[in-house]
């Protein structure tokens, strides 16, 4: 995939972001890029080296019920969004 394109791993959530700073959507890779001839600073939290190892990610695991625990959760943009753990309804 290198063929001149600097290619970035965006969030979906921070998809305007990343094109309001001039990155372009690829529909063939389905990634975000950048040209070359683009600063690469305004860019630096999505690039790809700069990407968590496999590694460094902490081991997913699943309880009796099958949920798995440690997962990643991004906040959402609402400040009132109420997020369901499936334990309790979040109107009680």
């Amino acid at each position: 995939m290198s063929n001149g394109k600097v290619y970035l791993n965006v969030p979906f959530a921070e998809k305007d972001a990343a094109k309001a700073l001039g990155a372009r959507w690829d529909p063939a890779h389905k990634k975000w890029y950048i040209s070359p001839t683009l600063a690469l600073a305004p860019f630096a939290a999505w690039l790809e080296d700069a990407a968590p190892s496999a590694a460094s990610k902490p081991a997913v695991k699943s309880n009796k019920s099958g949920v798995q625990a440690g997962r990643v959760v991004t906040p959402a943009a609402d400040p009132h969004f109420v997020a369901y753990s499936g334990d309790a309804p979040p109107w009680d």
